[in-house]
Parts: structure tokens; C-alpha cells; sequence
């Protein structure tokens, strides 16, 4: 057995120990804090593959520049220790699955106790460092004809220093019998894979590893499972080697890992992470990524806190899916008290950095900045500067090539790191906000705005976010500062960030441009207002009214100007609101510039003034007009009722007509049936339409529409079961139907065809029913002696019968009173010389199959008072009629 070189107590390096060997008579060098690059094995041209330089067995490679991209790590900084609770977090693992089952191995040959006194370095007892701990989980990563490829896991501890390299035994195993140990490398490696070279071909083999720091070497590695030294032919990759967890946290963690070392017959082209509970079975495992990934690193979402887990990585090439790696894990899904992330912050110069502090570093921990979990400690693009328990990483110049994933890992410490990952979106934020530190802005809460005051006068206004004391702001119009004076007044309020310009009237020549500069230290601001053209014209005209509109108000005025609205009885109601009245102020009304109104004792409530317009229809339309004047002064007010506003008015009327009609109503009449509703009145300009079961009813003589005073009607003459159905009528105001509808069928049909019947029966009666139609008076008076002659028409369907009455008895005819009845129609009364005993009340009484009548009079018979006197006798000579 060799021996291996000593540190003094003083912890120098200036004295070699030089022990033979006297099985091999070689010489160890001194191994130090330092590894020189020759002790690495050179790297092949194949995929996957390593060479070996050698002559012999035991003889170390030159280096090549391939060894970083095949073991990713850089032989002049191994990799950094890790602590044994960081196991679960950093590079943990148990044996991959595809390596056989270890054979019996015999009990390692101890050295003699010269030896061992003299490979180890004496200590002292002050000095805190000690030898690491072993390295384990041994694996073979690629296999050739004669020679082979391991990896191991670095030590849990690290005695306090640093790991400075790794020295490799192996043995042949014949017959499960195993043979004497022999070093495979004479130089330390400082990575935590070596290719032992000189094999032979189908056999097996087991190794141990030994780490050391500047305490010297460590206990060695158990000894590994047997591996048998053959050509691998598989086609796809090996497994991926070195898996790393950090940055755990209660739901994510990053698994990183290296390439395999066989890649199978075609290269690497992506990987599948997969992940199961610690304490699941192996038919449990599940995968986090459906398609393969091409990163070397994965960060994991989604996890449970406080749950144990354990990671596994396989590679993948076009012939399919190899080998996992070994496990990494467990680890338990948790953010541990006192974790600090990474922070991005702009200074007041805009310079944009990450920073991150830890408080756990050991005197030997160091800062490793990584982008994409690749170091970037020689890209120009970035700074790093560290400061005791705080580094800071610059970037120079913020670009899309900088796009990617930030970590910091702090070496030597329980697996303390964060990352920060900077997109697209992220860049541009910061770059805006880059930006804004290098040339700040005050802030506003609005910019630059006009307005018109009540007088006329015009403001110009904005509001900063704040403003110091110190602020000053500069008017500029059309390029060229403005000061106070007659023109324009200004003013800040800097509690408020209001800044302000006032100016009493807009002339021509203010027309242009406006702008509000502003300097707090060193944020500047501006905000522009364009006033050119229509624009300006617009704010001119309005700022004259406004003007104008102050002055009319300082008189009798019209707060509201003249308006309509509909009232509820259909009537249109002219109003107006004034303001600043006083009993002496007149109030005239006027339609086409003549006079319809004068209210000189007003009362106004609220101040409102209206006109009434009862049964609005096309007379009233014309040009309205209202005149307040006092004192004062005076104000109008005017309202246009033609063309489109008459329209306007009217269509309104006629929905307001619309909305009052009642709902439809059914009558019998002797003609047929009428359907009706009521509405306060109509107008032509309301149109009426009918339906009948959806169908338009088409006008006939039979079934008719009309109007009749404040009555929309529907006439069915003659109605027959057809006419059975739904009716609707329809009043269009000339925007909008309004409809009211009812169901003339069933026992509503039957009731009215009924009664249509009935008064049509009794319309034909009373028309063909037997009547005097007129010829006889009430009264005649006559002289004794005289004739009476009296004609009457009668008429009746079919001919009455005609017959008299005296007193209430029938009278009959004779040679005195002659009773005569001609072509059915006229009747004869005669008497030849009335005497006074022929007074009396007489009935004419006609009467056929469909009634009666009578006509009575009454014949009232005189003496002449000088026949009276005379006395005389004889009767009189002539009939005379008298009334």
C-alpha cells in the first residue's frame, strides 16, 4: 500500500512525504489544495465515451478540453461539498436500478500501523478541520472492452474544507473471490467521475473511493457492487449522472443533473424526470414531463409540503428511452425558517441587478452565480461583485440574450440558493423602470386641460402626483415662455400638485400651442394642450357664451329653456323654468310672432311657467315664444313646432293617445256585431289597422272600420261563423304599434250573435210596423157650421188597417162624418157642417202584423158671440178650419 502525503501541523504545504511502495516502487506526489489538470483522463471522439492515454495500469491521461461539456465541471473547481442534512436537498441518492446486485466482498486489507501512522497526517487539536467523510453510491456510468467509467456521490461532510480531489482502488473479482486492491490513479481528480483504463475484457470488478481536503484523506467509500468490464452495444443512452437537488422550498424544488456519459448509438436529445412519494412502491413512479426536455435542469411545481420525495432522470435518443439514474432524495418538500431569496432591483441610476444574501456562510463558502444553472462567472455580459454575507450580479446592458433562469448556490453551506428568472415581460419592466430612474419624470395624475369658467373665463390645469417645495413650473405658448401679468394669471399649489393659468377672455391670437414644464430636482415633466383650428373655435365660441350667459343672468332669465312634454289627458304642455323674477317682470306668450298671452301677476311654483294646449293637432304647429322683461333687462326663449319638431310632438301625442285606449269591446247591434274601444280623443295622424286570427282585415260594406267622436269601432254586418276569432287593433303613433286585442269566439260569439238576432228582429218591426207619419194636428178649432176636411199620411209593411176613434169609442162612417181610406197610405177625415155636438177627442189607429199606433186630436167646435147676442137659430153656412 502507498503512502499518501501529509500536511504539517501548521497547516503548510512545503514538505512532500515520500513513502515506496514496495509492491509497485513508486513514488505518490503531494496533493494540495490545488489538483494540477494533467492528472485528467482524456476524452474520446465517440458519443458517450472516454480514452484512456496510458501506458499502464495505473498511469494518469493528459488533459483535453472536452472533460467540462462530457462532466460538466471544471477541473480546477471541484465541486463544492455538501453537508450531511443536505442530503435530501443536494446530490442524495441510492444505487441506480439497473446496476446488478453487489457480490460478498472479503473485509478491505488493513495497512500495517507503519502505514497507517504514516498515510495520515498528523492533527492538531485546536484545528476544526477534519478529513471528509467517504463518498458513496458507486456506479458505472459507460462500459468499453477494457476499461470503464465510474461516478460517485460526493461525501456527506466535507471536514470544513474544501474538497481538493478523489482517489479510485479497484479489484478483480474471480469466482465471487476477490482479488488484492490497486490504485487507479496516482493524482487526485478533482471530479467525482473517473475512466479506469487497461481492464480486462469480461471481467468483474469492484471499486472504493477516497475523497480528501487539506486535512488529508478520508476513510474510503464501501465497496462497490461488481461491474463487469464489457462493450456496451445498447442503443440507448446510459444513465444521467451527478442529479443535484436545491433551491427546496414547501412547493417546488430545481433537480439539475449531467449528461450520461454513454449516449447510445445516436445522441442525447432530451430527458424524462420522474418523481414518486419516498415511502411509494416502484409501480408509483409517475412523470413530470409528458414530451422530453432538452434543459439539464427541471424545477418542479406543485409539490406538497412536507412530504418526502424521490427523483429519478432518464435520457432519451431516437432508439428510445434509457436507463434512470440514480435516485436523488429523499427530500422533504419545505421552506426552512430564515430562507432568503433572490431580489432584482434598479438603482437611481438605472443599473439592474440581482442580489441575495445569506447568513449562514462558513469562512470557505463562496457565491456561484449560474444562468440557466450553467456558472457565469466569465461572461462579459454580467458583474458580480460579493461583499461579506451579500453578492450583487450587474447586468451590463439588459437584452434579450440575457433571458433566462438566475441562481445563486452558497458552496460549503446546508444547500443554501434561490434563482430569479427574468422572461420577456420581466425584462421590459425592468428596462421601463431602468428607464425611468436614469431620466425620472414628475409624475401626473392628469395632464393638461382646458375649461371654461361661468364668467367666460378660460383655465388651463394639471395635477402632478406631488411636488416639492422646490418645484418650478415654466408656461410656454407657442414655444415662448409666458409670464404673470394683465393677461395671464398663474398659480401652484404644491400640497395639492395643481399647477394652473387663468385667462379672462379668448382672442385670435391666442390660438396655438400650450405646454406646463415642470423641474423637481431632478425629475422633470411637461404636458401639452393643442388649441389650433376647430378645436380652438369650438373652445372660443363657448367661452363667448358662457360669457354672454353670465351677463344674461344678472337679469330676469330662463334657468330652463322652452320645452314640451305629453300630459296624461293627451294635451301638450309648453313649459319653461325662470329664474331671478320680481313682481314687476312681464311674461308674454307668442305663437307666430303674435301675441297669445300675458302674464303680468305671476306665481310661479318652483318657478315653472307652462302653456296648455288642449287637443293638439296640425293647427297648433308653429314657432313659440316666451319674453321675460323688467327693469333689467329681458331674456326669450323660443320654441320651433314645424317639419321634424312637429313630427316629433306628434308622434308623441299619438302615443300617449295609444296608451290611453281602453280595451276592446263587444255590442250587437240590429246590423251585427261592433268591436269598439275608447281612447281621450283622436287625431288622423294615429293610423288604425285591424287583424283578423293575424290576417289584415280587408274593408268591405259588410265589415267596416271608422271613428266616431272619442269611439274606434269595427263594424261586422251580417256576421257568420267565419267571423269567429281573434281580433287585434293595432294604433301605430308613427314609431310604434300599440295593441289591444280581443277573442270574439266560443260563448262570446254566441251571446252576441244572439242578441244581433234579437235587435235585428226588432229593428225590422219597428221599420215596417204600422205608423202615422204625419197631417193631423192636435187641436182644431172650428165654427159652428163649417166643414172639416183632414189628410193623413200612413205607412206600414204590410198596409195597415185604419180605424177611428170619438171619445174612445169607434167611430164609423156616414152621411155626416165621411171616414176614408185610399192606396193603403192615406186616410180621409171629413165632417160636411160641424156642429158643436161634433167636439170631441178623435184617435186615427193604424195597424198591421208588426204593431199599432194612434194619433189622436182634439175638434173643438164655437158660436159666433154676435150670433149668440142675436139669438138667432138657423145653422151655419160654410165649414171653415181654424187653429
Amino acid at each position: 500500500m502507498s503512502l499518501r502525503f501529509m500536511q504539517d501541523t501548521c497547516g503548510c504545504l512545503s514538505t512532500y512525504f515520500i513513502s515506496i511502495c514496495k509492491l509497485t516502487n513508486r513514488v505518490t506526489p503531494l496533493k494540495g489544495g490545488g489538483v494540477s489538470p494533467d492528472v485528467w483522463p482524456q476524452l474520446s471522439d465517440t458519443p458517450g465515451g472516454l480514452t484512456d492515454s496510458r501506458g499502464g495500469m495505473n498511469g494518469a491521461s493528459p488533459p483535453t478540453s472536452q472533460k467540462d461539456a462530457l462532466l460538466g465541471s471544471n477541473p480546477n473547481k471541484p465541486s463544492p461539498p455538501s453537508s450531511p442534512s443536505s442530503r435530501g436537498q443536494k446530490e442524495v441518492s441510492t444505487v441506480s436500478e439497473s446496476v446488478q446486485e453487489p457480490l460478498s466482498s472479503p473485509p478491505q486489507e488493513a495497512a500495517p500501523e507503519e502505514e497507517q501512522s504514516q498515510s495520515e497526517p498528523p492533527k492538531k487539536k485546536k484545528d476544526p478541520v477534519a478529513v471528509p467523510s467517504a463518498p458513496y453510491d458507486i456506479t458505472c456510468l459507460e462500459s468499453f472492452r477494457d476499461s470503464m467509467v465510474l461516478g460517485w456521490k460526493q461525501p456527506d461532510t466535507t471536514g470544513g474544507a474544501e474538497i481538493t480531489g478523489y482517489y479510485v482502488n479497484y479489484r478483480e473479482v474471480v469466482g465471487e473471490v476477490p482479488g488484492k486492491w490497486r490504485e487507479a490513479n496516482i493524482k487526485a481528480v478533482s471530479d467525482a467521475a473517473y475512466k479506469i483504463s487497461n481492464l480486462k475484457e469480461n471481467t468483474l470488478y469492484q471499486f472504493q473511493v477516497s475523497a480528501m481536503n487539506i486535512a488529508g484523506l478520508g476513510a474510503p467509500s464501501t465497496v462497490s457492487e461488481c461491474f463487469k468490464c464489457e462493450e456496451w452495444t445498447i442503443a440507448v443512452p446510459g444513465p444521467p449522472h451527478s442529479v443535484k437537488l436545491s433551491e427546496v422550498r414547501k412547493n417546488s424544488l430545481v433537480l439539475q443533473w449531467k449528461p450520461p456519459v454513454y449516449s447510445g448509438r445516436t445522441p442525447v436529445t432530451g430527458y424524462f424526470v420522474d418523481l414518486k412519494e419516498a415511502s411509494a412502491k416502484d409501480d408509483q413512479w409517475r412523470g413530470l414531463n409528458e414530451a422530453a426536455i432538452v434543459n439539464k435542469y427541471l424545477r418542479v411545481q406543485g409539490l406538497k409540503e412536507g412530504t418526502s420525495y424521490v427523483f429519478r432522470v432518464r435520457a432519451v435518443n431516437q432508439a428510445g428511452v434509457g436507463k434512470p439514474s440514480d435516485l436523488a432524495g429523499p427530500v422533504v418538500a419545505e421552506t426552512r425558517p430564515g430562507t432568503k431569496e433572490v431580489v432584482v432591483s434598479v438603482d437611481d441610476d438605472g443599473v439592474i441587478s440581482l442580489n441575495f444574501e445569506c447568513d449562514q456562510m462558513t469562512p470557505k463558502s463562496e457565491f456561484v452565480w449560474s444562468k440557466d444553472y450553467v456558472p457565469t462567472e466569465d461572461s462579459p455580459r454580467l458583474e458580480v461583485e460579493n461583499k461579506g454575507d451579500k453578492t450583487k450580479m450587474t447586468f451590463k446592458d439588459l437584452g434579450t440574450d440575457d433571458l433566462g433562469t438566475y441562481s445563486c448556490d452558497v458552496t460549503d453551506t446546508d444547500g443554501i440558493a434561490s434563482s430569479y428568472l427574468i422572461d420577456e415581460e420581466e425584462m421590459k419592466r425592468l428596462l421601463a423602470l431602468s428607464q425611468e430612474h436614469k431620466f425620472p419624470t414628475v409624475p401626473t395624475k392628469s395632464e393638461l386641460a382646458v375649461e371654461i369658467l361661468e364668467k367666460g373665463q378660460v383655465r388651463f390645469w394639471m395635477q402632478a402626483e406631488k411636488l416639492s417645495s422646490n418645484a418650478k413650473v415654466s408656461y410656454i405658448f407657442n414655444e415662448k415662455e409666458i409670464f404673470e401679468g394683465p393677461k395671464y394669471k398663474m398659480h401652484i399649489d404644491r400640497n395639492t400638485g395643481i399647477i394652473e393659468m387663468f385667462m379672462e377672455k379668448l382672442q385670435d391670437e391666442d390660438e396655438g400651442t400650450y405646454t406646463f414644464q415642470i423641474q423637481d430636482g431632478k425629475a422633470t415633466g411637461h404636458s401639452t394642450l393643442v388649441l389650433i383650428g376647430d378645436v380652438y373655435k369650438k373652445l372660443q365660441k363657448e367661452a363667448e357664451f358662457q360669457r354672454q350667459e353670465w351677463i344674461r343672468k344678472q337679469g330676469p332669465h330662463f334657468a330652463e329653456y322652452l320645452s314640451w312634454e305629453v300630459t296624461g289627458e293627451c294635451n301638450v304642455l309648453l313649459k319653461c323654468k325662470v329664474a331671478n323674477i320680481k313682481k314687476e317682470t312681464h311674461i308674454v306668450w307668442y305663437k307666430d310672432e303674435r301675441e297669445i298671452s300675458v302674464d303680468e301677476k305671476h306665481d310661479f311654483k318652483d318657478g315653472i311657467c307652462t302653456l296648455l294646449i288642449t287637443e293638439f293637432s296640425k293647427k297648433d304647429a308653429g314657432f313659440y315664444e316666451v319674453i321675460l322683461k323688467d327693469d333689467r333687462g329681458k331674456d326669450k326663449s323660443r320654441l320651433k313646432l314645424v317639419d321634424e319638431a312637429f313630427q316629433d310632438l306628434m308622434t308623441e301625442v299619438c302615443k300617449k293617445i295609444a296608451l290611453s285606449a281602453t280595451d276592446l269591446k263587444i255590442q250587437s247591434t240590429a246590423e251585427g256585431i261592433r268591436l269598439y274601444s275608447f281612447v281621450c280623443y283622436y287625431l288622423d295622424d294615429l293610423k288604425v289597422n285591424w287583424s283578423h286570427n293575424g290576417t289584415g282585415i280587408k274593408y268591405t260594406d259588410r265589415v267596416k272600420s271608422g271613428v266616431t267622436g272619442e269611439q274606434i269601432w269595427l263594424q261586422i254586418n251580417e256576421p257568420t261563423p267565419n267571423d269567429k276569432g281573434k281580433y287585434v287593433m293595432e294604433l301605430f303613433d308613427g314609431k310604434t304599434g300599440h295593441q289591444k286585442t280581443v277573442d270574439l269566439s266560443g260563448q262570446a260569439f254566441d251571446e252576441a250573435f244572439a242578441e244581433f238576432q234579437r235587435l235585428k228582429q226588432a229593428a225590422i218591426a219597428e221599420k215596417n210596423r204600422a205608423r202615422v207619419l204625419g197631417g193631423l194636428p192636435d187641436v182644431v178649432t172650428i165654427q159652428e157650421g163649417k166643414a172639416l176636411n183632414l189628410t193623413c199620411n200612413v205607412w206600414g209593411d204590410p198596409p195597415p188597417e185604419v180605424s177611428w176613434l170619438k171619445n174612445e169609442k169607434p167611430l164609423t162612417s156616414d152621411d155626416h162624418c165621411s171616414l176614408k181610406f185610399e192606396a193603403g197610405k192615406t186616410a180621409f177625415f171629413t165632417i160636411s157642417g160641424v156642429s158643436t155636438a161634433d167636439s170631441g177627442k178623435y184617435g186615427l189607429v193604424v195597424k198591421n202584423k208588426y204593431g199599432s199606433e194612434t194619433s189622436d186630436f182634439t175638434v173643438s167646435v164655437f158660436i159666433p158671440e154676435e150670433e149668440l147676442r142675436k139669438g138667432a137659430m138657423e145653422p151655419p153656412k160654410g165649414n171653415q178650419k181654424s187653429k
